[in-house]
């Protein structure tokens, strides 16, 4: 699976209070960095669930994402592989350039996920990093669903297995169900 727009990418629209349009018009933004691959691995399978609850799914490495991106997207789900604990530098550079949108993010949704070599090695701290951003960026944050893990997010060690692919799953689809919440 390439990056880029998961599947056919819709423009955003907002509604007379300022929030989004459920369905496919509703975007939500996974956004990560991926060396190995795992983490891009874990992004595509949020991103299905995402798309199964009808909103579109937006997947961008840290490379390719733009403002327009973060602006069109009712929550932005972020990744990271573990760097001494916390968020890797490509990924914080994003949210750095992107501070100038902070009012634009604010009360968006936002969730975290993690990728790690070691079962104890960084990935909560790594999460909580992303979420300080966003909670800095004034988004509202979610950690996966109690039917997952019921934490900080998703996170696997290395490669994801069946049971981080179906965590992340749970993920996406939480947070696309919660923007469409907001949105009525």
């Amino acid at each position: 699976m390439r990056s880029g727009v998961f599947m056919e990418r819709l423009p955003a629209k907002r509604t007379a209070n300022n929030n989004y349009k459920t369905g496919a018009e509703m975007q939500i933004l996974i956004l990560y960095y991926s060396k190995t691959n795992n983490t891009r691995k874990l992004a595509a399978e949020i991103a299905k669930g995402v798309e199964a609850t009808g909103a579109t799914a937006i997947l961008k490495d840290t490379a390719e994402v733009c403002r327009d991106d973060f602006r069109a997207a009712a929550g932005v789900i972020a990744g990271s592989p573990v760097y001494f604990g916390v968020m890797a530098a490509q990924l914080k550079k994003v949210f750095d350039d992107m501070v100038g949108l902070r009012r634009e993010m604010e009360n968006k949704v936002g969730a975290a996920f993690a990728t790690g070599n070691h079962h104890s090695g960084g990935k909560e701290t790594t999460m909580l990093s992303i979420l300080q951003c966003m909670m800095i960026y004034g988004m509202i944050i979610v950690g996966d669903p109690i039917a997952a893990s019921g934490h900080y997010g998703v996170a696997c060690c290395k490669e994801p297995d069946e049971s981080a692919s179906a965590d992340g799953f749970k993920l996406g689809e939480r947070v696309a169900k919660l923007c469409a919440k907001l949105a009525e």
